[in-house]
This record gives C-alpha cells, structure tokens and sequence, in this order.
C-alpha cells in the first residue's frame, strides 16, 4: 500500500510563533525540523554556517558504507496498545540545494500500515516503510523508517561531506499516529516487553502528545510530552539557548551583518524579520522566566536484591576514590528524598545528611547529595 507524498515550498514557511494556527504538535515537528540550521550570527561567512550542522542526517548508503559514523536510514519502533489498531506515519525532513545548502522542506506520508512509500526529490531517492507486528500480549510493534537509497558515483561516494549532504536527507524527522481509542505506549517503560525489544536507529522516540496517539522520533534527547515555551515568539534554529538573549544579539547586528543575511536563506530572513518585530511587552515576558520543577522519581525501588523507599536511613560510604567532601560523609547517616533510576539501570539516591544543621532547609529546596546504590547501606 502506498501514500502520496506532499513537497513544502520555502515560499510558504512554517510559522512557529506563538500567533500560529498549528496544532502544538506541528509547531514543535517544524521547530525541531529547523534545529541548528542557522547558529548565531547567522552570517553565511561564518563557519558554524558553512555547511548545515543540523541533527539526524540520513546519508546515501553508498556514502555511508565508507564512514564509521554516518547512518543511511533512520529507525523508531514503538509499542501500541493493540496490533489492530490504525497506524499511519510521516517522515518530515530538509532537502539542501545550492552552495549554501538552502533547505527545502519535504514530507513523505504513509497511509495505514502495513505502507511502503519510494519517493524521489531531484536527485534524491529514498524508502519509507510502515509496519506493524503482533506482540504476544495482543499489543503492537509498530516500525518506521526512512532509507537513503540514493545511487552515487564512484567518486561521489569519497566525496567530502558538503559534497555528500547535497544528496542526504537533513534534520530527519519520523512521526507515527495512531487512531481512535488505542495509544503509544511509553519508550521508557521498563516493564514492557515489547517495548524492551524496540530496536532505534539514530534516534530517541518520546510521546509526543498529551493523549499519546502520537510518537515522535527526534535526533536529540527531549522528555516524554516536549513542549515550546508559551512566551517563545520565534525560531531561531537553537531551541536551548535562551531567546531573549538572541532577540538582543539579534537587534544588535551591524549593517553590514544584515547585508549578507539578507543576500542568503530567505528562512533565515524571515526569521530575521520576526526577531525585529518583537515587541517590549513580548521582550519582557521572555526575561527571568523560569520553570522549576522537581521530578519526583519512584517511592519505592528494589535494585539488586535491596529495597530503597523514601524516608529510609542508610549509612553513606562513599568510594576510594571520591573527593575530600564525600569523605568526610563516610559512615554518617542520612535519609533518603529521592530515588531516580537510569535508562542504563543504575540507581541514583538522593539524600540529607542527618546530623547537618541545615538538613531542613536543604530538603525543602530540592538540594540533595546524590549517591550510587552500591555506595549507600540501608539500615534495617
């Protein structure tokens, strides 16, 4: 079964402000979309912007084949909660044309699964594929993913990589969606099975969703349910610096850097321009804005055969090889606040030294001392 595939001309550029109409899902896909195109000055002379330094870059196999680090295709797999279910996908990503290696938008979408799809921008070829698995449980293994199929010379294929990028897919995206009643279920649930038996290829899928109908698959680690910030009013192709301060570079650029901005990318002009039309009041919402949160971790963890709960005592002993501080802290008792463990499996506990004077406090802020399960004794 095959879908149609939809270009995106520059000339009709996704609009990331906080007027657009999009659904929050379509501005956080066109936002990641457009991470680390353009970087600070945005000059093209500058060599941060000699080539794209974009995430997820999905090169022809031919290329790829000779380069250690290079992948030729890009790979989520998920589990949802039923194997009949409707699944449909999406590969979002950029197209570099030109010395500049301006980009043109593409989006390849795939009907209900099982969905092949081969597509062909200029000279670039590729393979998308949809296909969902029964799992033993009655859940479903859903795979998407993208290849780079793309023939290459025998020369191209030692190219350099601003040769190699004219015919690779930049900034990759891949979405799947499910529909009805039926969800994703989280990437990091650890007890699934079916999710333990996911395979990733250069990506770290999240639920992208407040409903979890939707798995997003990004090129950078981004939390479960990723969000742009309500005050944000622009993209600047660097969704983790802070953008009040790049409204304020921005709108301190000399003449001459604006000249050459101008002579290149129309997006990064346009971006340019809605950086110029910030307002005070918008400037203003942007400054000092800050989201504290305090991930509260699990109640109750049993790890190697030991059970951790919040409010329990331990006896710290920290290693040989800790610093003068943690050494000093040999053999004193604390109680536990907080229990986080890893997607590597390792047990991070957060504590408060009992005999401090400023234990109190300190548990109140949030300000633990954290310690390896192996480097704390539980009292019993």
């Amino acid at each position: 079964m095959t879908s149609g595939i939809e270009p995106i001309s520059p000339a009709t550029p996704s609009d990331v402000g906080i007027t657009s109409s999009k659904s929050h899902l379509e501005r956080l896909v066109d936002s990641l979309l457009f991470e680390g195109y353009a970087l600070y000055p945005y000059t093209p002379g500058a060599t941060k912007n000699a080539t794209p330094t974009p995430f997820g870059i999905v090169y022809p196999a031919d290329y790829a084949k000779h380069q250690s680090h290079a992948f030729d295709r890009m790979q989520m797999q998920g589990v949802v909660t039923s194997a009949d279910a409707v699944v449909t996908g999406e590969v979002r990503f950029l197209q570099p044309s030109g010395e500049q290696h301006q980009a043109v938008e593409r989006r390849v979408q795939l009907g209900a699964a099982p969905s092949t799809v081969k597509f062909e921008f200029g000279d670039l070829e590729g393979k998308a594929e949809l296909i969902v698995e029964r799992l033993p449980d009655g859940h479903g293994r859903v795979t998407l993913q993208v290849e780079n199929i793309t023939p290459l010379t025998d020369e191209e294929q030692t190219a350099d990589r601003k040769e190699a990028l004219l015919k690779s897919m930049l900034s990759t995206h891949l979405l799947a969606r499910v529909m009805g009643a039926e969800k994703f279920i989280s990437p990091l649930e650890r007890g699934d099975d079916g999710v333990a038996g996911c395979c990733q290829v250069n990506t770290w899928p999240v639920l992208a969703t407040p409903q979890d109908d939707a798995l997003l698959a990004p090129t950078i680690l981004l939390p479960e349910h990723p969000e742009i910030a309500p005050e944000s009013v622009n993209d600047f192709f660097d969704g983790t610096e802070i953008e009040e301060a790049l409204v304020l570079h921005i709108q301190a650029l000399s003449d001459q850097e604006r000249e050459e901005i101008a002579a290149q990318d129309p997006k990064v002009r346009e971006m340019l321009a809605r950086a110029d039309a910030t307002t005070p009041q918008q400037l203003m919402d942007l400054h000092g804005r800050v989201r504290i949160e305090d991930p509260p971790g699990e109640r109750d963890v049993t790890f190697n055969g030991v059970r951790y709960r919040r409010g329990d005592k331990v006896i710290l002993h920290p290693p040989q090889n800790a610093d003068v501080y943690d050494k000093m802290l040999d053999g004193r008792s604390a109680t536990i606040h907080r229990l986080f463990l890893r997607v590597d499996d390792r047990l991070h506990i957060g504590v408060t030294v009992d005999d401090d004077p400023m234990q109190e406090i300190l548990g109140e802020s949030g300000r633990f001392l954290f310690f390896f399960a192996e480097e704390v004794e539980v009292l019993t």
